[in-house]
C-alpha cells in the first residue's frame, strides 16, 4: 500500500476581511502620559520656602555666634571628646552585642537555671534608667570601697585594690552602657532567633550538626534579617546616649563642651558644635546599616536599596 507524503505545513494566511475589504493597518503604539501631581509641587514649594526661611533665620541670628562655632568645631578639646564618644559607642556595642547573644541563648535554653539568670539580668538592666546605672557605676566606690580577692569568710587577702582606681569614669561609663545594651540586644537577638522556623533547627540536627554549629551556621544567618534593622537603631541610640556620660565627667564630647561653656558661658554655640558632630556621626552610621539591611534582605519581598545607598551610588557614578 502506497501512502502519500504528509503535507508540508505552510505559514498561516492572514484572515480575510469582510466584504473583500483590505486588512486593517497595525495600530500605532500608545503614548503613555504620566499622571500629573500638582499638589506635590505646591507642597514641595511651600516646604522649600519654609526651610529656606528657617535656615536663613538661623544663619543670621547673632546669638548663635558662628565664629565661636567655627573655633570649637575642630578644636583639640572637641576632637578628644569625639574620640572618647566613638570609643564608648563601639566598645559598648561590642560588649552589648556579644553578651546579648549569650543572654538570648540562655533565655531560650531548656535549662531553667540559665533561663532564670538571664531573665533576672534583663529585668534589672532593662527596668532601670541608664542614667541611674551611670551614676551607680560612677560612684560605686562609695558602695564598694575595695575589691578584694582572698579566701571567703576569712581575713586572708591575696590581692586588693581601691575601687575608684580600678573603675575610673571612662570604665564606669563603659560598664553602664555595655551592660545596659546587653539587656536590649538580648531581646532583639531572641526575637530574631525565634523568627526562624523551628524546622530549620530540626533539619540541621537530623544531619548530625551540633546545637552550637546549628546556631552559628543555620539559625543566626537567617535571623540577621530581623536583627539588623533594630540593632542599627541601637547603635545610633548608643551614640546619643553617650552624652549622659557627662554626669560622671567621662570626658566624652558633651562633657568636654560642657566644661568649655561653663568657663566662657557660650552655651548655645557649643551646643551647636555638639549637634553638628552628632548629626555627622549618625549620618555616617546610617550607611553600613543600610548596606547590611539590603544584604540580609535579599530575596525577601519588599527589600530594596535604601535612599542613602542610591544617593551614594549616584554620586560615585557621576564622579567617574
Amino acid at each position: 500500500m502506497v501512502t502519500s507524503p504528509a503535507p508540508v505545513d505552510s505559514p498561516p494566511s492572514p484572515p480575510a476581511s469582510r466584504s473583500g475589504e483590505p486588512p486593517h493597518p497595525t495600530p500605532a503604539p500608545i503614548t503613555a502620559v504620566p499622571l500629573r501631581h500638582p499638589g506635590r509641587w505646591i507642597s514641595g514649594a511651600i516646604v522649600g520656602i519654609l526651610a529656606a526661611a528657617l535656615i536663613l533665620g538661623f544663619a543670621q541670628n547673632p546669638n548663635l555666634d558662628w565664629p565661636t562655632v567655627g573655633e570649637y568645631l575642630f578644636a583639640p578639646l572637641t576632637l578628644q571628646g569625639l574620640a572618647t564618644t566613638i570609643f564608648l559607642t563601639v566598645a559598648a556595642m561590642v560588649i552589648g552585642l556579644g553578651g546579648g547573644i549569650i543572654v538570648a541563648i540562655m533565655r531560650l535554653s531548656p535549662n531553667p537555671v540559665l533561663r532564670v539568670v538571664a531573665g533576672l539580668f534583663v529585668w534589672v538592666f532593662r527596668g532601670t534608667p541608664v542614667l541611674l546605672q551611670l551614676i551607680f557605676w560612677g560612684f560605686i566606690g562609695a558602695f564598694l570601697p575595695k575589691v578584694v580577692i582572698g579566701i571567703p569568710f576569712t581575713s586572708v587577702e591575696f590581692w586588693s585594690v581601691e575601687t575608684s582606681d580600678l573603675i575610673p569614669a571612662t570604665v564606669a561609663a563603659l560598664l553602664a552602657l555595655g551592660l545596659n545594651e546587653m539587656a536590649y540586644a538580648s531581646e532583639i537577638v531572641r526575637a530574631g532567633i525565634q523568627s526562624v522556623d523551628h524546622g530549620q533547627t530540626e533539619a540541621a540536627h537530623s544531619l548530625g550538626m551540633t546545637p552550637g554549629r546549628t546556631m552559628r551556621r543555620i539559625v543566626l544567618p537567617q535571623a540577621m534579617r530581623v536583627i539588623v534593622p533594630p540593632m542599627g537603631n541601637e547603635v545610633i541610640t548608643m551614640l546619643k546616649t553617650t552624652a549622659l556620660v557627662s554626669v560622671i565627667a567621662g570626658r566624652d564630647l558633651m562633657s568636654n563642651l560642657q566644661a568649655a561653656y561653663a568657663q566662657n558661658f557660650k552655651i548655645i554655640p557649643l551646643l551647636i558644635v555638639a549637634a553638628i558632630w552628632y548629626l555627622a556621626l549618625t549620618s555616617i552610621l546610617a550607611i553600613p546599616q543600610a548596606w547590611l539591611e539590603r544584604r540580609y534582605g535579599r530575596g525577601v519581598a519588599g527589600a530594596r536599596e535604601s535612599s542613602t545607598l542610591r544617593l551614594l551610588r549616584t554620586w560615585k557614578g557621576g564622579a567617574k
